[in-house]
């Protein structure tokens, strides 16, 4: 692995840059920031071609697109901040060795998704032995926004996202990875199925009991 993408990732993911987006807030807002200049499909394509016959500076620029996003959706699946932040490197990494595999049957997004999802599962998996079962009660701001009271201050969002990030663990995994990818990532049915390489009826039914398993497991903490 040459040392430089280990550097740059670290440069990326690691500790100063998670200092913006603490001061930005709540991890779904770096999905947000994203949302004002959409990465380009034809642009990743372009960069991941470049990034095959040996530019690497166009595989960096692919990293500096989705390195946000991608440690926001990871916080979601995996809980912790230091977890999400190995697992968008080992996702850097991976997709580097892999690159030159890639045919364009997806959009890069989607790929790179799937790698992030993996690694996810992997961290997850590891850490299930260390991580008890969440239990409590959701701090006032989250018993607020179930009770239909959307004015929460800012200075509560950091109290919400902890319970979301709480209760998101507790789901079962495939459950996760879907309200992740759905409610976090807003992607679409179609792009859901391509990551998760499932039929369009599957992730319909799949998203409906994820959904319902939330909304039981937030009474839950609620009650």
């Amino acid at each position: 692995m040459p040392a430089w993408l280990t550097a740059r990732i670290q440069v990326l993911v690691l500790p100063g840059k998670q200092v913006q987006r603490e001061r930005r807030g709540h991890p779904v807002l770096a999905s947000a920031d994203h949302g004002a200049q959409p990465p380009d499909a034809d642009h990743d394509l372009k960069l991941l071609r470049r990034a095959q016959q040996g530019d690497d500076a166009a595989f960096e620029e692919l990293m500096s697109r989705y390195s946000d996003l991608f440690h926001a959706l990871a916080s979601f699946l995996v809980g912790r901040s230091a977890d999400a932040e190995d697992v968008v490197q080992d996702t850097f990494l991976a997709a580097y060795e892999s690159m030159r595999s890639f045919q364009a049957r997806s959009s890069v997004k989607t790929w790179l998704s799937a790698i992030l999802l993996r690694r996810a599962a992997l961290c997850h998996r590891r850490s299930s032995a260390r991580r008890s079962a969440q239990s409590g009660r959701l701090s006032d701001a989250s018993r607020a926004l179930l009770n239909g009271n959307t004015a929460a201050s800012l200075t509560a969002a950091s109290d919400v996202k902890m319970d979301v990030l709480a209760v998101l663990q507790t789901l079962q995994p495939d459950h996760r990875e879907i309200v992740v990818l759905r409610e976090m990532d807003g992607m679409s049915y179609q792009q859901i199925a391509d990551v998760l390489d499932l039929p369009g009826g599957t992730v319909e039914s799949r998203l409906f009991r994820a959904r319902q398993e939330l909304k039981m497991r937030l009474k839950d903490y609620k009650d």
